[in-house]
């Protein structure tokens, strides 16, 4: 959301590190760490230490960093994200200052960049920040800002991948998975190394945050994790080849396995209708935030029956 709100105001966002983030926190709660070896008193070492801040390692420190950031910004007349609590927004007559938070990385970008200035100059003056300027890459995302908008892929991720289980020579395809394809256990079929399987699952889904057109296939496969055979192995490898192919592409639509079970074709495509429109409740309620406030979105459906099913009030 952040994102789209940028492009939307083509403006350029900008990206910046805490140094120690976690040694920021103020603890609530009471906390006692054993003495550290080389540092053991000599006359009382048997004592522990009763910690004022948090230390990496403690389950408390995410949570206190998050605290001590978060009061500080609201004391600097920025208000928290109702619906995102980790977005901060900041206005100044016609310009707003957006601030995203996650864990020690802090993106920011405004309509204004006098105010991008300030914030940055307002984080180093009270914390130890490193200043990373333009963002071009977040959370595995590569992020291009162009004059048109900004584009987000895991092209370089895809590379990657493709190289690890060497792949990158292999052919393209244009699907992920053939429509006729129809995979099962395969108790005859012949085994294939576990954790190699494992590790093209995991790495499909982690890329299934930029590319959630393999959603579908990348789960189905994944249901043949503990004793994968060879035809679930071509299947991933197909999905491999797919990526090959369309490395550059950005967000996308998505296919996903529905988690009801429907009993006629009008039910599934209502039900997909009803996902859809919680989504957009979501972010139209997010979107408030930004400054803009939409009273009618249409959703389009091709179904007469699940059309028919919606406007039903019964």
């Amino acid at each position: 959301m952040f994102l789209a709100y940028a492009a939307h105001k083509n403006f350029i966002v900008f990206q910046m590190d805490v140094k120690s983030a976690f040694l920021n926190g103020v603890l609530k709660e009471e906390v006692y760490v054993s003495q550290p070896e080389g540092f053991v008193s000599t006359e009382n070492p048997h004592y522990v230490y009763f910690l004022d801040k948090a230390l990496y390692g403690l389950k408390q420190a995410p949570r206190a960093w998050y605290d001590a950031l978060s009061s500080f910004l609201v004391k600097s007349v920025f208000s928290k994200g109702k619906i995102d609590t980790t977005l901060f927004i900041k206005r100044e007559k016609k310009d707003i200052i957006l601030v995203q938070i996650y864990v020690d990385d802090i993106i920011f970008g405004s309509t204004n960049p006098k105010y991008c200035h300030n914030f940055s100059a307002l984080m180093s003056k009270h914390f130890q920040m490193s200043m990373m300027g333009q963002m071009n890459f977040f959370l595995g995302l590569q992020v291009k800002q162009l004059q048109t908008g900004i584009f987000i892929n895991q092209s370089k991720y895809i590379s990657d991948i493709l190289r690890k289980y060497q792949m990158e020579q292999s052919s393209s395809m244009k699907t992920p998975m053939s429509t006729s394809l129809k995979l099962h256990s395969d108790p005859d079929g012949k085994d294939v190394n576990a954790t190699t399987y494992r590790g093209m699952i995991g790495s499909l889904m982690y890329l299934t945050a930029s590319r959630p057109n393999i959603m579908f296939s990348t789960f189905l496969c994944a249901r043949f994790q503990s004793k994968p055979k060879e035809s679930h192995l071509a299947a991933v490898k197909r999905i491999f080849r797919y990526l090959k192919g369309t490395a550059d592409l950005g967000l996308c639509w998505a296919s996903k396995k529905q988690t009801c079970v429907s009993t006629s074709t009008a039910e599934a495509e209502y039900v997909a209708a009803a996902s859809c429109c919680s989504q957009v409740i979501w972010m139209r309620t997010q979107l408030k935030y930004y400054g803009f406030n939409y009273s009618r979105i249409p959703i389009y459906c091709d179904s007469k029956s699940a059309i028919a099913i919606s406007s039903n009030p019964v």
